[in-house]
Formats: structure tokens, sequence, C-alpha cells
């Protein structure tokens, strides 16, 4: 794999496939292990992260062994020669960039209503046309310029709907060197409490605020499954 750029993804297995029997986590995993044998192999083009989305859901589709599932997803590309980020977005997982202390760059969310995100889907044939199912070009995707010192945050919304902007940048703030234990580390902490909170009863989070702007009358925290990637663009060496 070469050096001259970064990938990183998430993605987040539906959890309603668990009343099938359905394992959500094997369609979420398998097609971001897919994603990255794409990426060690050569076999993607880094300004565009929805043909590597696009490839991967494709193989899948075409697995001899039926896998079913959906999931949500969210590539990063940095090129690490020109300092371009390049991403693509499936759903509500996302990611932020952070300069200076402050969000310059997201992604946005993408919902078809309430709680009910855009997905990739293999559905049993019996319900095809049932289940939510959209197409790896529906993601959003955006290309621009970082700088040095720029954090990248790539997350599933377990995150984002339990921890608003400025609890993650005052986490980003205790970052004090972009070595690996230290960006470990604040990711470590920055999931764990997001993990707290989700169980928190009383805490107004981003959630509950988005689901009583949806005429919900809701409260507290959301468990759910929360994974959370942290990078630093540095300078390139050969």
């Amino acid at each position: 794999m070469s050096l001259w750029f970064h990938f990183s993804g998430v993605a987040d297995g539906v959890g309603g496939w668990r009343d099938y029997g359905v394992d959500p986590s094997q369609f979420s995993g398998t097609l971001m292990r897919t994603c990255e044998r794409l990426v060690k192999e050569g076999r993607f083009v880094p300004s565009n992260p929805i043909g590597i989305l696009t490839t991967s859901y494709c193989e899948l589709l075409q697995n001899k062994v039926p896998l079913l599932g959906s999931s949500t997803a969210c590539i990063v590309v940095l090129d690490r020669t020109s300092h371009r980020l390049h991403t693509a977005n499936l759903g509500d997982s996302g990611f932020l960039v952070v300069r200076g202390g402050e969000v310059v760059h997201r992604s946005d969310e993408q919902q078809h209503y309430f709680n009910t995100p855009f997905q990739l889907s293999i559905a049993p044939p019996e319900a095809e046309g049932v289940v939510l199912s959209d197409s790896p070009d529906a993601a959003d995707s955006t290309s621009f310029d970082v700088q040095l010192g720029d954090i990248i945050l790539t997350a599933t919304d377990g995150l984002f709907d339990n921890m608003p902007d400025y609890m993650i940048l005052q986490e980003l703030k205790k970052l004090k060197n972009s070595n690996y234990e230290s960006i470990q580390q604040t990711a470590r902490s920055i999931a764990e409490q997001a993990h707290e909170l989700a169980y928190d009863p009383n805490y107004m989070s981003p959630f509950a605020q988005f689901a009583c702007d949806n005429g919900l009358n809701v409260r507290g925290g959301k468990p759910d499954d929360i994974t959370v990637l942290l990078s630093i663009v540095a300078e390139y060496t050969d």
C-alpha cells in the first residue's frame, strides 16, 4: 500500500437486522474489510472514495456466500503530498476536521426521515423492495485542502448522537502531540465519554434534542455502538 495517502473509514451496521437473526456487524465489517483490501491492492482512485465504496458493495452483492444486512459508511482519503482530503459519506456516520480548536469541515448527515439514515443493503429475495437500500452514488462526496496539524475525526453516529461538538473539541484540546499513543488515548477517551453519556437517562443528548425537534418527547443518551478514529495531518516524508 502506498504511503503517499492515508485511508480511513467507518461503517455502522443497522441494528434492526437482529430481529431477523442476522448479526448487524457482519455486513459493516465485511464492507470495510473489502474496502481495505481494495486499497491495499491499489484498485482505487484516491480522489474518488465513492468508487471504493461502489466496488466494495458490488463485491458483496456478487459474493458466493450470502451476506445479509445494511450499513452506513464514511470514507476519508488524505493525499499526503498535496494535503487534500477526499471524502464519501452515506448515512449518519461522519467526519470532522478540526483546526485551531474549531470545526472547519464536517460531513452532512443523510436521513430519509428521523433516525432512518441512508444505507447500503443486501436483503433476502423476498424482502427486496421492502428493505431500505441506497446506491453508493447517493453518498455525499467532498474534496478540500487541509493544513499541517489539522485533526481528522471519523466516527459512527454513536459518537455524534451523544456528544455535541463542544464536548468533542474539549477532549481534542487534551491532545498534546501527534504520537500514536497520545492519539490513541484521546480517541479512547472520546469514545468512553460518549459511551457513558449514552446510558445517562437525564442527559439531554444531541439525539434527544433532534427527537424533540421531530415532535418526540425523548430524554437521555442513545445507547449504540461507538467507533472513533483520529488522524493528524503531518509532514509527508518519503
